[in-house]
C-alpha cells in the first residue's frame, strides 16, 4: 500500500506546474520528502528539487524555502553551490585581464586561507557571523593588509554569484577587516642612517653611487647587483 501511495504521489507530482510542491512520507528512508518542480532543463526535462525532514513540519519548512527562493529568482543550482565553488568560479572567470602574478597571488590566498575555513559551507547558508569568525581566526596569523585582500576576494566571488542568481545577498559586505598582526618591518633607512652612510662614504669611490641610490630609492635587489 505504501509503495502504491508513493508511486501515486510521484505520478501526481509530475503533473505539477512550475513553482508547486508536495510532501510524502518515505518508508524506506523513514523521513518526510518535499518535492518541488522548479523549472526545465535546456533539453526540456523537468528540474525537480527535493528536500527531506524527520518531521512533516521540518520537510514543509524546507519546501517553503525552496519555493521562496524560486519566487526570489534564486536558481536551483544555488542550493548545493558552496563557497569553494564560488571562489574557484571567480578564480577561473572573474580575473580576465589580470596579470599572471596577480592571479597566482589570489589563488594562493584562496587555497591556503579561504577554502580551509569557509570552503565547505553552502553559499546560500553563509552568514556574516561565519565570515566574522573566520576573519578572527585569520587575524591570529595574518596582517591587516592580507586580511583586507582575503575579504575583498570573498566579496567579489559572492558578487559574481549574486549576478547569477545563486545567492540573494553578499553577507561579506557586512563584515569589517580586523586589526591582524603587524606587517613586515620596513627596510628603508631612516634619515639619521642615510646621513651616517653619506658621511662614511665621503671621499670613497662609492660616494656618487650611494648618493644617487639614496636620491632615487632603488630596490634592495638592484643595490645587490
Amino acid at each position: 500500500m505504501s509503495c502504491f501511495l508513493s508511486s501515486r504521489l510521484d505520478t501526481v507530482s509530475t503533473r505539477r506546474s512550475r513553482g508547486e510542491g508536495g510532501l510524502h512520507y518515505s518508508d524506506s528512508r523513514q523521513r518526510w520528502i518535499a518535492t518541488a518542480h522548479v523549472g526545465f532543463r535546456p533539453d526540456g526535462k523537468r528540474i525537480v528539487k527535493r528536500a527531506s525532514g524527520k518531521t512533516k513540519t521540518e520537510a514543509k519548512s524546507r519546501l517553503r524555502d525552496i519555493l521562496r527562493d524560486l519566487d526570489d529568482g534564486i536558481g536551483v543550482q544555488g542550493h548545493q553551490f558552496t563557497v569553494e565553488d564560488a571562489l574557484r568560479d571567480w578564480l577561473a572567470f572573474g580575473l580576465n585581464g589580470r596579470d599572471r602574478k596577480s592571479i597566482e597571488a589570489s589563488r594562493i590566498l584562496i587555497e591556503h586561507r579561504i577554502i580551509p575555513g569557509l570552503g565547505r559551507r553552502r553559499l546560500r547558508e553563509l552568514t556574516a557571523d561565519d565570515v566574522d569568525s573566520w576573519l578572527a581566526e585569520q587575524a591570529a596569523t595574518a596582517s591587516r593588509s592580507t586580511l583586507s585582500k582575503l575579504l575583498s576576494i570573498l566579496r567579489r566571488a559572492i558578487d559574481r554569484q549574486m549576478a547569477r542568481d545563486r545567492v540573494k545577498r553578499n553577507v561579506a559586505l557586512l563584515c569589517q577587516v580586523p586589526s591582524g598582526q603587524p606587517g613586515r618591518a620596513s627596510k628603508a633607512l631612516t634619515l639619521a642612517q642615510a646621513r651616517a652612510l653619506l658621511t662614511a662614504a665621503e671621499g670613497s669611490d662609492l660616494n656618487a653611487y650611494i648618493s644617487l641610490s639614496l636620491l632615487t630609492g632603488p630596490e634592495p635587489k638592484s643595490c645587490a647587483r
